[in-house]
């Protein structure tokens, strides 16, 4: 087992890769924000469409914020028509979240801009192998960000 000092080493590399490859994420994410979504806007979106619509309570816990600012974030794409509120239909006191067809496409868009500027360094900078081995890091980096 790694001592504390090799521990320590590999927590910074961590850290400071995996900080480096989100700010790029943000900044390919503001180049194109012209009806287009900030990265955490583009995080609520994304869960929405691949979980469904859910409390803002909930969708603050799962996003690891808090319920005030998930409530500005929701306020803002229901300003902007990419989300809608409405009662739960389980339970009519309680509101839940869900993407509509605008945010459906605004999410498209960001992800293709963040796909072709991430598609072209990998393809250009990257060899099978790396690849191959990057593929093997997304589980463990996934399990990391839930696990910490």
């Amino acid at each position: 087992m790694a001592d504390d000092a090799e521990m320590t080493a590999r927590v910074q590399d961590v850290r400071l890769a995996v900080g480096r490859l989100a700010r790029r994420i943000r900044q390919i994410y503001s180049l194109d924000r012209e009806g287009g979504a900030s990265f955490t806007e583009a995080a609520i979106l994304v869960r929405l469409e691949r979980e469904g619509p859910v409390s803002p309570g909930e969708l603050a816990g799962r996003e690891k914020v808090t319920s005030q600012a998930i409530a500005a974030v929701i306020s803002e794409l229901q300003r902007r028509g990419l989300v809608r509120r409405g009662a739960d239909p389980g339970d009519g006191r309680k509101v839940i979240v869900s993407i509509t067809d605008a945010g459906r496409a605004v999410l498209r868009d960001n992800e293709q801009a963040v796909a072709r500027a991430l598609i072209g360094a990998l393809t250009g900078c990257f060899t099978p192998d790396e690849l191959r081995r990057l593929d093997d890091a997304v589980p463990l980096l996934n399990r990391l960000a839930e696990t910490a």
